[in-house]
């Protein structure tokens, strides 16, 4: 019997729907999070073992990982739970795979890279949107340049956000505007604005400090990235009324994002991405990655989605790629 994929955070909004989906796609799965009520309420739902632990006790938590293969961590803000969850799971000889959207995260990944190699096992952040879908297109837009060296990524976002994406998202403005270049993390003295097309006209856009300066960098090799967005209505307090969206409203809208890519010889490429929205996206695509994992399907040490499974975006279902 395979060995089943412990989900933290499960309770929370996206950890319901990527619960629900897991136990729906047959996935082995636990249940785990620091509410002994809330724990067995959604275990007893869906029919799979449950588990209660918080991540103060470093000796805790690693026997909370005992006998998976995966832990895949959903509990925003992940500042405060990727780094006692991976150093568990990379002491226990367990594959960590998180959701998260904040850039500590992902610096923290990489640098637990060699460490995770050593110990045979995958270290992978952003699982869902962001960077799923980003780190696909960066590839497939950086192959149809000459030689690429720079690519910009511009992020749409549309809809609500749940409690916990906007507890992950108050820090996004700490960083200022960080950029990529020449292989270095600086920060521009001043933010810099810029317009795309996505679809929708020209539109503005802002510097945004996200994980793709990461994952990109690991994906392509490119030593020039920067990163903007644009939402619709911008975040709203973590104190508003942030249940997430409802099924209505996942079913019905659309993000998208647009990578640029220029080669040295002057070349330039640009490619469109448009996916479910983000929490349907992401409740497909990390089932999709911890399903990879669970049946053995993993590169040791820090892997970006696309450093370790391709073109992955497209196999989520209602995902498109057009070249423009």
């Amino acid at each position: 019997m395979n060995k089943p994929v412990l989900i933290y955070g499960a309770t929370g909004y996206t950890g319901q729907l990527i619960a629900a989906h897991a136990r729906d796609r047959g996935l082995a799965i636990v249940v785990a999070g620091r509410s002994h009520d809330r724990v067995d309420k959604l275990a007893a739902s869906l029919g799979v073992p449950g588990r209660v632990f918080d991540l103060l006790d470093p000796e805790q938590t690693v026997a909370g990982l005992d006998g998976v293969v995966a832990v895949l961590n959903v509990a925003g803000p992940f500042r405060e739970t990727a780094e006692p969850l991976m150093r568990a799971a990379v002491a226990a000889g367990v594959h960590y795979l998180d959701t998260t959207a904040e850039f500590s995260v992902y610096a923290l990944a990489e640098s637990m890279g060699p460490r995770a190699a050593r110990a045979g096992v995958m270290v992978m952040s952003g699982v869902g949107w962001d960077v799923v879908p980003t780190d696909s297109l960066a590839v497939h837009t950086a192959a149809r340049v000459t030689n690429p060296d720079r690519i910009a990524i511009a992020l749409r976002i549309t809809g609500g956000f749940s409690r916990g994406s906007l507890a992950s998202a108050a820090g996004i403005g700490d960083l200022g505007a960080l950029v990529r270049e020449a292989g270095d993390l600086i920060t521009l003295p001043v933010p810099e604005a810029r317009t795309f097309d996505l679809g929708n006209g020209q539109e503005d856009y802002t510097l945004a400090p996200m994980g793709d300066l990461i994952t990109a960098r690991r994906s392509t090799g490119i030593g020039n990235i920067r990163v903007y967005m644009r939402t619709d209505a911008g975040f709203p307090s973590v104190d508003d009324d942030a249940s997430g969206p409802t099924p209505e409203e996942r079913a019905q809208g659309r993000y998208s994002a647009l990578v640029e890519a220029f080669g040295q010889q002057g070349e330039v490429a640009r490619s469109v991405i448009s996916t479910p929205t983000g929490y349907t996206f992401t409740q497909h695509s990390s089932v999709e990655i911890a399903s990879r994992v669970a049946a053995g399907d993993f590169q040791p040490g820090f892997q970006s989605p696309a450093s370790a499974y391709g073109q992955l975006a497209t196999a989520i279902e209602g995902t498109l790629i057009t070249d423009l």
